[in-house]
Protein backbone atom coordinates (compact mmCIF):
# COMPACT_ATOMS: atom_id res chain seq x y z
CA UNK A 1 0.00 0.00 0.00
CA UNK A 2 1.13 3.01 -1.11
CA UNK A 3 0.74 6.20 0.92
CA UNK A 4 1.54 9.55 0.91
CA UNK A 5 1.26 11.30 4.74
CA UNK A 6 0.33 15.36 4.38
CA UNK A 7 1.72 16.78 7.56
CA UNK A 8 4.41 19.10 9.64
CA UNK A 9 7.26 17.03 10.09
CA UNK A 10 10.52 17.10 12.32
CA UNK A 11 12.84 19.02 12.28
CA UNK A 12 10.06 21.47 11.60
CA UNK A 13 9.08 22.65 15.17
CA UNK A 14 5.32 23.23 13.85
CA UNK A 15 2.46 22.09 15.54
CA UNK A 16 1.52 18.24 15.13
CA UNK A 17 5.02 17.80 13.65
CA UNK A 18 5.58 15.15 16.67
CA UNK A 19 2.47 13.44 16.34
CA UNK A 20 3.18 13.29 12.56
CA UNK A 21 6.79 11.82 13.52
CA UNK A 22 5.03 9.15 15.65
CA UNK A 23 2.56 7.81 12.95
CA UNK A 24 5.54 7.47 10.57
CA UNK A 25 7.65 5.61 12.77
CA UNK A 26 4.76 3.18 12.72
CA UNK A 27 4.16 3.14 9.17
CA UNK A 28 7.69 2.50 8.60
CA UNK A 29 7.74 -0.25 10.12
CA UNK A 30 4.67 -2.09 8.48
CA UNK A 31 6.67 -3.74 5.42
CA UNK A 32 3.20 -3.66 3.46
CA UNK A 33 3.51 -0.14 3.52
CA UNK A 34 5.36 2.16 1.05
CA UNK A 35 5.24 5.61 3.05
CA UNK A 36 6.10 9.19 1.32
CA UNK A 37 6.13 12.14 4.03
CA UNK A 38 4.86 15.43 1.90
CA UNK A 39 5.53 18.00 4.40
CA UNK A 40 5.98 21.39 5.09
CA UNK A 41 9.49 23.46 3.71
CA UNK A 42 11.82 24.28 6.95
CA UNK A 43 12.32 27.83 7.33
CA UNK A 44 13.75 30.36 10.35
CA UNK A 45 11.28 29.77 12.71
CA UNK A 46 11.03 32.33 15.81
CA UNK A 47 8.85 30.24 17.56
CA UNK A 48 11.10 27.53 17.77
CA UNK A 49 13.99 28.41 20.58
CA UNK A 50 17.02 27.08 22.27
CA UNK A 51 17.10 27.18 26.33
CA UNK A 52 18.65 30.71 25.90
CA UNK A 53 16.10 31.97 23.51
CA UNK A 54 17.80 32.23 20.94
CA UNK A 55 15.74 30.99 17.63
CA UNK A 56 16.69 27.85 16.46
CA UNK A 57 17.82 27.83 12.60
CA UNK A 58 15.70 24.60 12.16
CA UNK A 59 16.15 24.39 8.24
CA UNK A 60 19.74 23.97 8.58
CA UNK A 61 19.46 20.89 10.61
CA UNK A 62 19.21 17.20 8.55
CA UNK A 63 16.74 15.30 7.46
CA UNK A 64 15.86 12.24 10.09
CA UNK A 65 17.43 9.32 8.40
CA UNK A 66 15.19 6.54 7.11
CA UNK A 67 12.11 8.28 5.69
CA UNK A 68 11.53 9.68 2.83
CA UNK A 69 10.23 12.78 2.54
CA UNK A 70 9.74 15.56 0.18
CA UNK A 71 8.98 18.97 1.65
CA UNK A 72 6.80 20.68 -0.99
CA UNK A 73 4.73 23.24 0.64
CA UNK A 74 5.32 26.27 2.45
CA UNK A 75 2.76 27.63 5.51
CA UNK A 76 1.28 30.62 4.60
CA UNK A 77 1.52 30.03 1.33
CA UNK A 78 -1.21 30.08 -1.45
CA UNK A 79 0.15 27.81 -3.69
CA UNK A 80 0.37 24.91 -1.05
CA UNK A 81 -2.82 22.98 -2.32
CA UNK A 82 -1.25 23.43 -5.84
CA UNK A 83 2.08 22.00 -4.76
CA UNK A 84 0.46 19.03 -3.09
CA UNK A 85 -1.60 17.89 -5.77
CA UNK A 86 1.13 17.71 -8.02
CA UNK A 87 3.72 15.69 -5.64
CA UNK A 88 0.45 13.67 -5.37
CA UNK A 89 -0.17 12.58 -9.00
CA UNK A 90 3.78 12.52 -8.89
CA UNK A 91 3.88 9.65 -6.69
CA UNK A 92 0.13 8.13 -7.86
CA UNK A 93 -0.41 6.48 -4.10
CA UNK A 94 -3.32 4.49 -3.28
CA UNK A 95 -4.12 6.65 0.29
CA UNK A 96 -3.66 9.96 1.05
CA UNK A 97 -3.54 10.69 4.66
CA UNK A 98 -3.87 14.37 6.14
CA UNK A 99 -3.22 14.73 9.89
CA UNK A 100 -4.50 18.40 10.38
CA UNK A 101 -5.48 21.19 12.61
CA UNK A 102 -7.41 24.30 11.43
CA UNK A 103 -4.32 26.40 11.38
CA UNK A 104 -1.85 23.60 9.79
CA UNK A 105 -1.15 25.95 6.69
CA UNK A 106 -2.14 29.51 7.70
CA UNK A 107 -2.83 31.14 10.74
CA UNK A 108 -6.51 33.23 10.82
CA UNK A 109 -5.74 35.79 9.95
CA UNK A 110 -4.70 34.86 6.48
CA UNK A 111 -8.23 33.32 5.78
CA UNK A 112 -7.91 32.70 2.25
CA UNK A 113 -4.58 30.92 2.24
CA UNK A 114 -5.95 29.29 5.61
CA UNK A 115 -9.26 27.90 3.66
CA UNK A 116 -7.39 27.03 0.48
CA UNK A 117 -5.14 24.69 2.26
CA UNK A 118 -7.49 23.49 4.26
CA UNK A 119 -9.58 22.53 0.34
CA UNK A 120 -6.86 20.42 -0.79
CA UNK A 121 -8.16 17.12 0.47
CA UNK A 122 -11.62 17.38 -0.78
CA UNK A 123 -9.65 18.66 -4.50
CA UNK A 124 -7.35 15.12 -3.44
CA UNK A 125 -10.57 13.06 -3.52
CA UNK A 126 -12.26 14.96 -6.87
CA UNK A 127 -8.69 14.19 -7.98
CA UNK A 128 -9.44 10.50 -7.42
CA UNK A 129 -7.46 9.87 -4.52
CA UNK A 130 -8.61 7.71 -1.43
CA UNK A 131 -8.01 10.85 1.31
CA UNK A 132 -8.27 10.29 4.91
CA UNK A 133 -8.40 13.06 7.72
CA UNK A 134 -7.10 12.97 10.95
CA UNK A 135 -8.73 16.12 12.77
CA UNK A 136 -7.10 16.84 15.53
CA UNK A 137 -9.93 19.68 17.04
CA UNK A 138 -13.36 20.76 15.58
CA UNK A 139 -14.63 24.82 15.24
CA UNK A 140 -17.32 24.07 17.81
CA UNK A 141 -15.49 23.27 20.98
CA UNK A 142 -12.58 26.04 20.62
CA UNK A 143 -12.80 29.10 22.70
CA UNK A 144 -11.76 31.65 20.27
CA UNK A 145 -11.52 34.57 23.04
CA UNK A 146 -9.22 32.00 25.47
CA UNK A 147 -7.03 31.29 22.56
CA UNK A 148 -6.89 35.40 21.64
CA UNK A 149 -8.29 35.17 18.53
CA UNK A 150 -10.52 38.21 17.99
CA UNK A 151 -13.61 38.89 16.03
CA UNK A 152 -14.48 34.84 16.51
CA UNK A 153 -17.98 35.44 15.01
CA UNK A 154 -16.93 36.17 11.72
CA UNK A 155 -14.11 33.19 11.86
CA UNK A 156 -16.65 30.99 12.71
CA UNK A 157 -18.38 31.71 9.85
CA UNK A 158 -15.21 30.95 7.91
CA UNK A 159 -14.55 28.16 9.52
CA UNK A 160 -17.48 26.25 9.25
CA UNK A 161 -17.22 26.64 5.27
CA UNK A 162 -13.99 25.12 5.95
CA UNK A 163 -15.34 22.15 7.61
CA UNK A 164 -17.70 21.53 5.09
CA UNK A 165 -14.51 21.37 2.25
CA UNK A 166 -12.58 18.86 5.03
CA UNK A 167 -15.50 16.50 4.68
CA UNK A 168 -15.41 15.99 1.69
CA UNK A 169 -12.30 13.56 1.93
CA UNK A 170 -13.56 9.93 1.69
CA UNK A 171 -13.09 9.88 5.61
CA UNK A 172 -12.38 11.93 8.91
CA UNK A 173 -11.31 10.73 11.95
CA UNK A 174 -11.66 12.59 15.28
CA UNK A 175 -10.11 11.91 18.46
CA UNK A 176 -13.41 12.54 20.84
CA UNK A 177 -16.61 11.05 21.29
CA UNK A 178 -18.04 14.53 20.98
CA UNK A 179 -16.54 15.95 17.88
CA UNK A 180 -17.79 12.50 16.59
CA UNK A 181 -21.47 13.36 17.78
CA UNK A 182 -20.95 16.81 16.71
CA UNK A 183 -20.24 16.17 12.94
CA UNK A 184 -22.58 13.97 12.73
CA UNK A 185 -25.49 15.68 14.44
CA UNK A 186 -24.35 19.69 12.94
CA UNK A 187 -23.18 18.71 9.80
CA UNK A 188 -25.11 15.29 8.86
CA UNK A 189 -21.61 13.73 8.12
CA UNK A 190 -21.67 9.82 7.45
CA UNK A 191 -17.98 9.33 6.68
CA UNK A 192 -16.38 10.20 10.34
CA UNK A 193 -14.65 7.56 12.57
CA UNK A 194 -13.90 8.20 16.38
CA UNK A 195 -10.38 7.14 17.01
CA UNK A 196 -8.09 7.93 19.61
CA UNK A 197 -4.62 9.87 20.15
CA UNK A 198 -2.74 7.06 21.34
CA UNK A 199 0.79 7.10 23.00
CA UNK A 200 3.91 7.27 21.11
CA UNK A 201 5.76 4.26 21.99
CA UNK A 202 5.73 0.81 20.43
CA UNK A 203 6.20 -0.89 23.98
CA UNK A 204 6.14 1.62 26.53
CA UNK A 205 8.53 0.86 29.33
CA UNK A 206 6.73 0.98 33.14
CA UNK A 207 7.64 3.88 35.17
CA UNK A 208 11.05 3.99 37.42
CA UNK A 209 9.98 5.16 40.41
CA UNK A 210 14.00 5.33 41.93
CA UNK A 211 14.40 8.14 38.99
CA UNK A 212 11.46 10.16 40.47
CA UNK A 213 12.28 12.56 43.23
CA UNK A 214 15.92 12.11 43.14
CA UNK A 215 16.99 14.39 44.10
CA UNK A 216 13.92 16.94 43.41
CA UNK A 217 9.95 16.04 42.62
CA UNK A 218 9.74 17.79 39.13
CA UNK A 219 6.62 19.08 37.72
CA UNK A 220 6.55 19.08 34.38
CA UNK A 221 4.80 22.13 32.01
CA UNK A 222 5.25 21.22 27.58
CA UNK A 223 3.37 22.25 25.05
CA UNK A 224 3.24 25.61 22.30
CA UNK A 225 2.79 28.50 24.73
CA UNK A 226 1.27 31.81 24.22
CA UNK A 227 -2.54 31.43 23.36
CA UNK A 228 -5.04 28.82 25.21
CA UNK A 229 -1.57 27.29 26.89
CA UNK A 230 -0.26 29.68 29.38
CA UNK A 231 1.94 29.79 31.84
CA UNK A 232 0.52 32.51 34.38
CA UNK A 233 -1.46 30.48 36.69
CA UNK A 234 1.37 27.64 37.43
CA UNK A 235 3.77 30.78 37.78
CA UNK A 236 1.58 32.14 40.59
CA UNK A 237 0.84 28.45 42.09
CA UNK A 238 4.35 26.89 41.95
CA UNK A 239 5.57 29.54 45.27
CA UNK A 240 2.53 28.20 47.15
CA UNK A 241 3.85 24.35 46.11
CA UNK A 242 7.53 25.30 47.40
CA UNK A 243 6.00 26.17 50.91
CA UNK A 244 4.47 22.78 51.13
CA UNK A 245 7.32 20.65 48.96
CA UNK A 246 10.43 22.53 49.27
CA UNK A 247 12.14 19.74 47.19
CA UNK A 248 10.01 20.64 44.33
CA UNK A 249 11.11 21.94 40.76
CA UNK A 250 9.33 23.19 37.98
CA UNK A 251 10.54 22.58 34.64
CA UNK A 252 8.95 24.24 31.39
CA UNK A 253 9.69 22.76 27.97
CA UNK A 254 8.42 23.46 24.20
CA UNK A 255 8.34 26.55 21.94
CA UNK A 256 6.15 29.37 21.57
CA UNK A 257 2.71 28.88 19.49
CA UNK A 258 4.17 30.12 15.77
CA UNK A 259 1.98 33.35 16.93
CA UNK A 260 3.10 34.60 20.28
CA UNK A 261 7.02 34.93 19.60
CA UNK A 262 8.94 35.27 22.65
CA UNK A 263 5.96 34.34 25.12
CA UNK A 264 7.78 31.86 27.29
CA UNK A 265 11.13 34.01 27.34
CA UNK A 266 8.87 36.87 28.78
CA UNK A 267 7.65 35.00 31.22
CA UNK A 268 10.50 33.72 32.59
CA UNK A 269 12.25 37.22 32.59
CA UNK A 270 9.37 38.13 35.04
CA UNK A 271 10.16 35.10 37.42
CA UNK A 272 12.71 35.30 40.67
CA UNK A 273 16.31 34.01 39.90
CA UNK A 274 16.01 32.25 42.98
CA UNK A 275 13.04 30.28 42.18
CA UNK A 276 13.70 26.69 41.41
CA UNK A 277 12.61 26.79 37.58
CA UNK A 278 13.86 25.30 34.47
CA UNK A 279 13.16 26.89 31.04
CA UNK A 280 14.53 24.48 28.56
CA UNK A 281 12.76 25.35 25.16
CA UNK A 282 12.03 23.54 22.58
CA UNK A 283 13.14 19.86 23.24
CA UNK A 284 14.01 17.47 20.60
CA UNK A 285 12.51 13.99 20.29
CA UNK A 286 15.09 12.14 21.63
CA UNK A 287 14.94 13.88 24.61
CA UNK A 288 11.87 13.37 25.73
CA UNK A 289 11.95 10.09 27.32
CA UNK A 290 14.09 10.84 29.98
CA UNK A 291 12.44 14.19 30.72
CA UNK A 292 9.24 12.38 30.94
CA UNK A 293 11.07 9.25 33.08
CA UNK A 294 12.32 11.99 35.43
CA UNK A 295 8.99 13.71 35.92
CA UNK A 296 6.76 13.47 39.36
CA UNK A 297 3.58 15.39 37.59
CA UNK A 298 2.57 16.86 34.46
CA UNK A 299 0.58 20.14 34.65
CA UNK A 300 -1.89 21.10 32.24
CA UNK A 301 -2.04 25.15 32.99
CA UNK A 302 -4.46 25.56 30.20
CA UNK A 303 -7.48 27.99 29.54
CA UNK A 304 -8.99 26.42 27.05
CA UNK A 305 -8.29 23.09 24.62
CA UNK A 306 -8.54 22.70 20.90
CA UNK A 307 -8.69 18.79 21.22
CA UNK A 308 -7.29 15.64 22.78
CA UNK A 309 -4.08 16.46 24.63
CA UNK A 310 -0.38 15.27 23.04
CA UNK A 311 1.31 15.73 26.50
CA UNK A 312 -1.38 13.97 28.73
CA UNK A 313 -0.98 10.53 26.33
CA UNK A 314 2.77 10.95 26.73
CA UNK A 315 2.08 11.04 30.38
CA UNK A 316 -0.07 8.03 30.29
CA UNK A 317 3.11 6.74 28.11
CA UNK A 318 5.72 7.16 30.72
CA UNK A 319 3.21 6.27 33.95
CA UNK A 320 3.09 10.11 34.74
CA UNK A 321 0.24 11.56 37.53
CA UNK A 322 -1.98 14.75 35.33
CA UNK A 323 -2.88 17.94 37.53
CA UNK A 324 -5.38 19.61 34.54
CA UNK A 325 -7.33 22.54 34.47
CA UNK A 326 -11.32 21.01 34.09
CA UNK A 327 -12.01 22.25 30.82
CA UNK A 328 -14.63 19.67 29.17
CA UNK A 329 -12.39 18.61 26.39
CA UNK A 330 -9.74 17.39 28.53
CA UNK A 331 -12.23 16.03 31.34
CA UNK A 332 -14.07 13.64 28.47
CA UNK A 333 -10.69 12.51 27.61
CA UNK A 334 -9.76 11.41 30.63
CA UNK A 335 -12.90 9.94 31.46
CA UNK A 336 -13.08 7.84 27.94
CA UNK A 337 -9.37 6.68 28.40
CA UNK A 338 -9.20 6.01 32.27
CA UNK A 339 -6.87 8.58 32.65
CA UNK A 340 -5.77 9.12 36.74
CA UNK A 341 -6.26 13.38 36.01
CA UNK A 342 -6.92 15.79 38.86
CA UNK A 343 -8.60 18.72 37.77
CA UNK A 344 -8.70 22.51 38.83
CA UNK A 345 -10.60 24.94 38.10
CA UNK A 346 -9.80 27.27 35.27
CA UNK A 347 -6.89 29.89 36.15
CA UNK A 348 -7.72 28.98 39.87
CA UNK A 349 -4.16 29.66 41.04
CA UNK A 350 -4.51 28.50 44.93
CA UNK A 351 -6.68 25.25 43.66
CA UNK A 352 -3.57 24.21 41.05
CA UNK A 353 -1.06 24.88 43.69
CA UNK A 354 -3.88 22.39 46.18
CA UNK A 355 -3.61 19.66 43.61
CA UNK A 356 -0.02 19.61 43.03
CA UNK A 357 0.73 19.70 46.92
CA UNK A 358 -1.44 16.40 47.14
CA UNK A 359 0.57 14.45 44.86
CA UNK A 360 4.08 15.48 45.55
CA UNK A 361 3.17 14.87 49.21
CA UNK A 362 1.84 11.28 48.89
CA UNK A 363 4.06 8.75 47.57
CA UNK A 364 0.93 6.49 47.25
CA UNK A 365 -1.21 8.74 45.34
CA UNK A 366 1.58 9.31 43.11
CA UNK A 367 2.34 5.61 42.48
CA UNK A 368 -1.54 4.69 41.90
CA UNK A 369 -1.64 7.70 39.63
CA UNK A 370 1.16 6.61 37.67
CA UNK A 371 -0.02 3.51 37.78
CA UNK A 372 -3.01 3.70 36.44
CA UNK A 373 -2.40 6.17 33.50
CA UNK A 374 0.82 3.42 32.67
CA UNK A 375 -2.23 1.32 32.35
CA UNK A 376 -4.14 3.48 30.17
CA UNK A 377 -1.28 4.09 27.83
CA UNK A 378 -0.16 0.44 27.48
CA UNK A 379 -3.93 -0.35 25.88
CA UNK A 380 -3.83 2.56 23.50
CA UNK A 381 -0.43 2.54 21.68
CA UNK A 382 0.54 3.97 18.33
CA UNK A 383 1.19 0.75 17.41
CA UNK A 384 -2.72 0.21 18.00
CA UNK A 385 -4.14 3.43 16.45
CA UNK A 386 -2.01 2.87 13.27
CA UNK A 387 -2.92 -0.45 12.90
CA UNK A 388 -6.66 0.40 13.16
CA UNK A 389 -6.10 2.82 10.23
CA UNK A 390 -4.55 0.87 8.19
CA UNK A 391 -7.49 -2.28 8.13
CA UNK A 392 -9.63 0.70 7.48
CA UNK A 393 -7.79 1.38 4.59
CA UNK A 394 -7.29 -1.92 3.24
CA UNK A 395 -11.31 -2.51 3.86
CA UNK A 396 -11.79 0.53 1.65
CA UNK A 397 -9.76 0.16 -0.86
CA UNK A 398 -10.79 -3.36 -0.94
CA UNK A 399 -14.23 -2.32 -1.22
CA UNK A 400 -13.07 0.16 -4.21
CA UNK A 401 -12.05 -3.02 -6.58
CA UNK A 402 -14.97 -5.05 -5.81
CA UNK A 403 -17.17 -2.31 -7.26
CA UNK A 404 -14.45 -1.89 -10.09
CA UNK A 405 -14.59 1.79 -9.75
CA UNK A 406 -13.49 3.69 -12.41
CA UNK A 407 -10.98 6.46 -11.04
CA UNK A 408 -11.15 9.89 -12.76
CA UNK A 409 -7.96 12.19 -12.32
CA UNK A 410 -9.03 15.70 -12.63
CA UNK A 411 -6.72 18.13 -13.59
CA UNK A 412 -4.78 19.42 -11.53
CA UNK A 413 -6.16 22.93 -10.30
CA UNK A 414 -4.18 25.94 -10.67
CA UNK A 415 -3.50 29.12 -7.86
CA UNK A 416 -6.50 31.21 -9.66
CA UNK A 417 -8.25 27.85 -9.09
CA UNK A 418 -7.72 27.91 -5.35
CA UNK A 419 -8.77 31.29 -4.98
CA UNK A 420 -11.66 30.95 -6.57
CA UNK A 421 -12.57 28.21 -4.77
CA UNK A 422 -12.02 30.45 -1.20
CA UNK A 423 -13.74 33.51 -2.64
CA UNK A 424 -16.91 32.89 -0.05
CA UNK A 425 -14.07 32.48 2.68
CA UNK A 426 -13.00 35.70 1.94
CA UNK A 427 -16.41 37.34 2.28
CA UNK A 428 -16.64 36.17 5.25
CA UNK A 429 -13.46 36.29 7.25
CA UNK A 430 -11.72 40.35 7.15
CA UNK A 431 -8.05 40.28 6.31
CA UNK A 432 -7.30 41.40 10.57
CA UNK A 433 -8.96 38.55 11.60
Amino acid sequence: MKICLVATFPPSGRQLNEYAYHIAQELRSNSDVELTILADELTDCEFATDKDGSPLRIEHQPELPGFHVIRCWRFGSPSTPVRLLRAIRRLNPDVVWYNLVFSSFATPRNPLVAFAGLSTPALTRAAGYYTHITLHHILERVDFQAAGVRQDRAIRVGIELATRALLRAHSVSVLLPTYHRTLLGKYNARNILASTHGTFATFPTPPDFSRRGNPDKRILAIGHWGTYKRLETLMEAFPAVLRHVPGARLIVAGANHHTKPGYWESIRRAQSPNLPIEFLGYVAEDRIPDLFQRTSVLVLPYDSATGSSGPAHQACEYGVPIVCADIPDLREMAKAEDMAVRFYPVGDAPALATQLTAILQSPSLERGMAEQNFRAGVGMTMGNVVGNYLRWFKLNLRKKAMRGEREIRMPVPTLVDTRLAAGALQRSVPPEA
